[in-house]
């Protein structure tokens, strides 16, 4: 059983760590499902499969969007000086997230996300055949815009770059720059994350062997394996491709995300 979950996690790693360069995702809404199916093989209880899959795949997204960060800044993807001020904004909501998600139910943040996801979607793939230069919100709009998707990642489990992505290319940020700022701040949003996954599962007797709090240690390695050999690759092809077609492909994954979480 160890073996397929190793092997799965190998595949995972490379689908991962290539849509990572080339949208910005963290990977979590691929890496979440897959554990979950895979973890019961070790014969776990179903009370810590769920939260050994958030952790172990936030984890992951830490070293995987540090690599796609790398490449993207290597490639001139990353806007500083916006980035910065995105920072501890975001760092601040993914910490209120964890704070506010025993507070809500299961049904009002699916809502939440499939609502919002959806409409950022549509208008991605409305807007695909429209430029305009927008000058940027003032820094209190910023920090506004950066505290919410950070709670709203948290809240979910989630890098937040399916969120921030669309947000920025409304208020004018080209695609490619978009891309670099979230894969950085997803890096940090999972740090945190997984930090308290980490620190939540020390002492739980049920966890398999390998495990470090609530991170299964195989698998993450594994995974993180792969994705950061396909991470550049991805960032490789968000270079090369037209904007009008990153737009669109970013739009898809949205509208497929979206779709999941309502019909889970």
């Amino acid at each position: 059983m160890l073996s397929i979950i190793l092997l799965s996690c190998v595949l995972i790693g490379i689908v991962v760590g290539f849509l990572s360069g080339l949208l910005g995702i963290g990977g979590g809404l691929i890496i979440v499902p897959a554990l979950v199916y895979l973890l019961p093989l070790l014969d776990l209880p179903m009370n810590v499969v769920l939260p050994l899959a958030l952790g172990t795949s936030l984890c992951s997204i830490v070293v995987t969007s540090s690599a796609a960060t790398l490449s993207h800044y290597k490639n001139g993807n990353i806007p500083w000086l916006l980035t910065k001020k995105f920072i501890v904004a975001i760092s601040l909501g993914s910490l209120s997230g964890a704070l506010v998600a025993d507070l809500l139910s299961v049904i009002v943040l699916k809502t939440i996300f499939s609502v919002a996801v959806s409409t950022l979607a549509l208008y991605m793939l409305l807007s695909v055949r429209v430029v305009r230069a927008r000058p940027l919100p003032n820094d209190a709009v910023i920090f506004i815009i950066a505290y919410a998707c950070g709670v709203l990642a948290s809240l979910m489990g989630i890098s937040g770059a399916v969120i921030l992505i669309p947000i920025l290319t409304i208020f004018g940020v080209s695609v490619r720059h978009a891309i670099g700022l979230a894969t950085m701040c997803g890096a940090l949003v999972a740090a945190f994350g997984s930090a308290g996954y980490i620190i939540s599962g020390i002492g739980v007797s049920e966890l398999p062997p390998w495990s470090m709090g609530y991170v299964y240690l195989p698998a993450l390695i594994a995974i993180v394996i792969t994705s950061t050999l396909f991470a550049p690759f991805g960032v490789q092809y968000a270079n090369k491709l037209p904007v009008k077609t990153l737009k669109r492909l970013f739009s898809f994954f949205l509208l497929i995300v979206a779709l999941k979480m309502i019909f889970s």
